[in-house]
């Protein structure tokens, strides 16, 4: 299943401070395939990963880690994601 986390930026001096390992962390997790897909918005405001997990639990955890929700920078919301298969018919 995909879950998407929403990272909106709450403290940018932290923010700054915790994107290498925030980075690092993703490069990670998108090397072991939990990540799909991630980057950041074009306001500057945060970003968003899709993880790919068993379960909301996992996928929670997961995002929970990464450094940036771990040390106050950001503020995180999972949700389960169901893309449409295209075409639609």
């Amino acid at each position: 299943m995909l879950y998407v986390a929403m990272l909106h930026i709450v403290d940018e001096e932290k923010n700054q401070k915790f994107r290498p390992a925030h980075l690092e962390y993703i490069n990670e997790l998108y090397k072991q395939g939990k990540v799909v897909m991630a980057g950041p918005f074009t306001d500057k405001k945060g970003g968003m990963a899709i993880y790919k997990a068993d379960s909301y639990e996992e996928a929670y955890k997961m995002a929970a880690a990464d450094p940036v929700i771990v040390e106050g920078a950001r503020t995180l919301e999972v949700r389960e994601w169901s893309p449409l298969d295209f075409p639609l018919d």
